[in-house]
């Protein structure tokens, strides 16, 4: 069964082109920028072909989600005018996803919709994370348009 998400939070989340995942494990923390898609149920993200110091499997946040699955992101909007400042915390639930799973190719159509760059590499050969979400916080502050 999904999360219910209701139609301004899912439209936010779908719209914003970059968010903040964060993984953890029992030796640290870990933040990354990522760019994603939203299906309405499923975030997907990456392990795309800008440069990295190591392979994809050896990413800090890929082993963090090896060993704990449990994440968190951010997807913001920020204003110098503070009463326009927004944001929507996921908290969900992570997976790595390989070529030959179902799911892999439909997350790189949706990938490569939202974003020209993905067009060009080949993310067929390489990881994406699933994020299921298991809770989400929608918060704006009183005078933004939310």
């Amino acid at each position: 069964m999904s999360l219910e998400i209701d139609p301004e939070t899912s439209s936010f989340v779908q719209t914003h082109r970059v968010a903040r995942l964060a993984t953890s494990s029992d030796d640290s923390p870990s933040v990354v920028p990522i760019c994603y898609v939203f299906d309405g149920e499923r975030l997907y993200t990456p392990i795309d072909e800008k440069p990295k110091q190591v392979e994809p499997g050896s990413l800090k946040r890929v082993r963090n989600i090896n060993s704990n699955r449990n994440v968190a992101i951010v997807v913001d909007e920020y204003s110098e005018d503070w009463n326009k400042l927004t944001y929507v915390l996921i908290r969900g639930s992570a997976k790595i996803i390989n070529a030959g799973d179902s799911e892999h190719s439909t997350a790189i159509k949706l990938l490569r919709e939202k974003y020209e760059q993905y067009r060009s590499m080949n993310l067929e050969a390489r990881p994406i994370i699933k994020v299921t979400p298991v809770r989400i916080k929608h918060w704006a502050s009183a005078g933004s348009s939310r």
